[in-house]
């Protein structure tokens, strides 16, 4: 079956913690071949197991603001006083081979990202079924410190208050259903007409 020459897609995946983003971006990369996900530049130190270029970039802070200085970053922020960024050399090639990137990024990020790649981001907010279910979530996870848990409420609330920026929201009421819905806005933008590279000479050969 012939295929459409194509220019790869943006996918960003942001949620509060204990909506399932992770659980979710993990079963998208293992059902979608042709999706992978950005790997990061950190200015932490690299942990038992992480290598470099796989799990993240780790560079020096030093080495992280002249990428930024460079234009070498399409997005970052300081996270607990360390850097994070996404390099912008690997996101572009990937695109340009009609190949799908994943990102795990907040809601700053994906504003970030749709600024310096306006037609190749799409964006995915995922909502938890309610604030009871996340704060029973969170608690699952092994959070009992009242305080902590109070803390990432408030965080989530904040997130949440930015769900409107994204182009596609969904609620991770039932997990597969979920799945199946960020499956389906990623094939949607497959589809998008200005992501079709090839399509005028496939109309072309058509005869039309």
């Amino acid at each position: 079956m012939s295929t459409l020459a194509r220019r790869g897609v943006c996918l960003v995946l942001s949620a509060p913690s204990g909506a399932g983003k992770t659980s979710l971006t993990r079963a998208l990369l293992a059902a979608e071949p042709n999706l992978a996900l950005s790997v990061s530049v950190t200015t932490r130190a690299a942990r038992s197991g992480e290598q470099e270029g796989e799990h993240y970039f780790f560079r020096t802070q030093a080495q992280f603001a002249a990428m930024i200085q460079a234009g070498e970053m399409l997005e970052w922020a300081q996270v607990f006083g360390q850097s994070y960024g996404t390099p912008r050399a690997p996101v572009e090639a990937a695109l340009a081979a009609g190949r799908d990137v994943a990102f795990d990024i907040d809601w700053q990020g994906h504003r970030q990202l749709r600024a310096t790649l306006p037609a190749d981001v799409v964006g995915l907010f995922i909502l938890p079924p309610s604030l009871p279910v996340l704060e029973s979530r969170l608690r699952g996870r092994g959070t009992d410190n009242k305080e902590e848990v109070a803390r990432r409420m408030q965080a989530a609330r904040n997130e949440i208050a930015h769900a409107s920026e994204f182009d596609h929201v969904l609620v991770n009421a039932d997990f597969d259903t979920a799945l199946a819905e960020c499956r389906a806005v990623l094939h949607a933008a497959r589809c998008a007409t200005r992501r079709l590279s090839g399509l005028p000479g496939f109309i072309a050969g058509l005869g039309v």
